[in-house]
């Protein structure tokens, strides 16, 4: 299936770690982003001592003058950084988190490492006119390693650092930095850390952030955000307890021993953006072939009789999003199944490994497993292969995300009760979003940094379930071939890159065939409602009265109409839409009427002697942004059934509700 050529076969345990292995035949991304790092891991502690080497280019069309990178682990050293005073966020004396470096240099250029040089993209006749920092011996640099805190200017946060450079570099010329540094993990974990024998490392080294040409894009960690990076390779050497079963981004090329009866694991990857890993002694493992990617899933002992679900959920997403969207260009995939006490790590994404979560005896017709597992796995592609910013436009990530996972599971389980079919139960992901969306729906804007939201809710709301909804929606107005043919131009032209809000909605307005801004500009960047009722229906005997009108007329003895039918519409949202009306007669005909929705209201006449029963909004339901179902539609009578069987439902609800919390 895909273009690259990957070697098909690696040798599961490797003779040498000085191999270095070829997954693809050429690059796929820019590669200014290179780590090649040795940790060991000390799980009595919780602490990974590690040295790294950085090889990273300028891609910008601006002078370098410094560099900023991220440390994440510092947003949980104390209860005063950004991160902990806008989650409260607190832990037990011992169960905080941090990363110190110890040593920063400039590397020796001839010390470096040939392979990986030539792997991230320096050939043997550049490297030196490439790196002009590192052609002599390498300077220590570490007293101009200072914190900065770019948002905020809270003095207790060390989340993000600055190192001034002693020359400029331009662009298209590198540097190569080495580190020696400790992470402490935090216990338990808030999406990094370790609990009992159980390790999840994410965001766990120092990562460099993204020079643009406004300048360097590398913000604090904030409780509402996630990640943003370059591209590059990462060879990263793990050793663990030799009990311990390791898990990480990337392809595992060896095994071998090390010292203190650890082993130590080599994973190798290239074109990626981030890399994380898991160790524990207690996963078991579950792999399966789909397609032509390798699936891994570490699972739980008390989870092991879902250990095919997780692999059946996994082939699902796999087919599905390389079928509808695009070649998934990696030989395989890691699911972890986070231990009891770990679950706040569970749920998230990171190339080429997805950690998931469940519940021990978890009912087949409940898929949270099988939506958690599409969901992270679909990040692989509008997180990782389109590297967009999670800091300042979420939604381009947590949104396509969720839409994307909202119509595999329709496509995968059914329109109706994808999420929740049990007990007689069914409840589809669309309308859990409808509901989370319909809490909060005009507090902010889509388009906004992360951390600026009026709340975290709000930054849910407009990051996951109203984006995915606003998808939906214009999938009802240009139909599920278009909206899919939008997504895959959009990853075929961005792979790789960082794109932005505009240009999505540019590809999606080629696509469309049509400028579709009208659609974005208040879908993305205002708060206004969309809501739409039928305020108005009647019938009504038409009078022939006057002077225009013959007597016969006046007596109904010639065969004119005898009803007119009204029916009003409003528009009772800022958001204009177009939307289709239908409007049914006692005869049996249907109506079907189309408005714009730019006036506040409208007025549909009709004349005849037939009676209208009712009249509806939206009738295939393609509307998903439409606030308010209820006022949808209307009918001629008054109707008790539906209210009775709505509200007799609800009643099954909260008992069944109130019964599951009592047991």
């Amino acid at each position: 299936m895909r273009m690259q050529v990957f070697i098909a076969v690696l040798p599961a345990l490797c003779a040498s770690l000085a191999a270095q292995p070829v997954l693809f035949e050429r690059p796929l991304s820019p590669r200014n982003a290179n780590y090649k790092i040795d940790v060991r891991l000390e799980p009595e502690t919780r602490r990974l001592h590690a040295s790294m080497l950085l090889l990273w280019r300028n891609d910008s069309p601006i002078e370098a003058t410094e560099l900023r990178f991220h440390l994440y682990l510092n947003a949980f050293r104390s209860s005063r950084t950004t991160f902990a005073r806008e989650s409260g966020f607190s832990r037990s004396p011992d169960g905080w988190g941090f990363i110190r470096v110890d040593g920063l240099r400039l590397a020796s250029l001839q010390d470096l490492d040939q392979r990986f040089l030539t792997r991230s993209g320096f050939s043997p006749q550049n490297q030196a006119a490439a790196l002009p920092l590192n052609r002599e011996s390498g300077a220590d640099v570490l007293a101009g390693f200072e914190f900065i805190q770019p948002n905020d200017g809270n003095p207790h946060d060390r989340s993000v650092a600055r190192l001034p450079l002693p020359a400029s570099l331009a662009p298209g010329e590198a540097i190569a930095l080495e580190f020696d540094f400790v992470s402490q993990l935090p216990s338990p974990p808030w999406r990094v850390g370790a609990v009992e024998e159980f390790v999840f490392a994410s965001q766990w080294f120092p990562k460099i952030g993204v020079l643009e040409a406004e300048g360097w894009n590398c913000h604090q960690f904030h409780a509402s955000s996630e990640f943003f990076a370059d591209f590059g390779v990462y060879d990263v050497a793990i050793a663990a307890p030799e009990d311990y079963v390791v898990g990480a981004t990337g392809v595992e090329v060896a095994i071998d021993d090390g010292v203190d009866g650890a082993r130590v694991h080599r994973y190798y990857a290239e074109d990626v953006h981030d890399f994380a890993w898991t160790a524990s002694p207690r996963f078991l493992i579950f792999e399966r072939q789909v397609q032509d990617v390798a699936v891994r899933a570490l699972v739980q002992p008390d989870h092991s009789a879902q250990g095919q679900r997780h692999l059946d959920a996994a082939q699902v997403a796999i087919e599905r999003f390389q079928g509808d969207y695009g070649d998934y260009p990696f030989p395989n995939l890691t699911i972890v199944d986070p231990r009891p006490g770990a679950e706040a790590s569970g749920g998230m994404e990171y190339p080429t490994l997805i950690t998931a979560g469940t519940l021990y005896g978890l009912p087949l017709g409940v898929r949270q497993l099988e939506a958690v597992i599409i969901h992270e796995f679909g990040h692989n592609y509008w997180y990782h292969l389109v590297a967009s910013n999670e800091f300042e436009e979420s939604w381009l990530d947590e949104g396509l995300t969720t839409y994307t996972e909202m119509r595999i599971m329709e496509q995968a389980y059914g329109p109706q009760g994808n999420a929740i079919d049990f007990l007689g139960f069914k409840i589809s992901g669309r309308q859990i979003h409808r509901a989370i969306y319909m809490g909060l729906p005009d507090v902010d804007p889509v388009v906004k940094r992360a951390w600026e939201y009026y709340d975290a809710d709000s930054y849910r709301v407009n990051s996951y379930s109203r984006p995915g909804l606003i998808l939906k929606t214009l999938e009802g107005y240009l139909g599920p071939e278009r909206m899919q043919d939008i997504l895959r131009n959009y990853l075929a032209r961005w792979r790789f890159r960082h794109p932005r809000s505009e240009d999505f909605v540019q590809v999606a307005s080629e696509t469309a065939g049509e400028d579709l801004h009208w659609f974005f500009q208040q879908a993305l960047y205002s708060n206004s409602r969309l809501d739409y009722s039928i305020s108005h229906l009647s019938n009504s005997p038409i009078r022939l009265e006057g002077i225009d009108f013959p007597e016969s007329a006046r007596n109904g003895s010639d065969d004119g109409p005898t009803l007119e039918t009204i029916v009003k519409v409003r528009r009772l949202g800022e958001f204009r839409f177009p939307v289709e009306i239908e409007v049914a007669f006692d005869s049996g005909r249907v109506v079907k009427e189309r408005w714009d929705g730019q006036d506040l209201w409208k007025t549909f006449r009709y004349e005849g002697s037939e009676r209208a029963l009712w009249a509806r909004l939206d009738p295939e339901k393609r509307v998903a942004l439409d606030l308010n179902r209820s006022n949808d539609s209307r009918t001629a009578k008054a109707q008790k059934l539906g209210p009775r069987k709505t509200s007799l439902r609800w009643m099954a609800y909260c008992q069944w509700l109130l019964d599951w919390l009592a047991w």
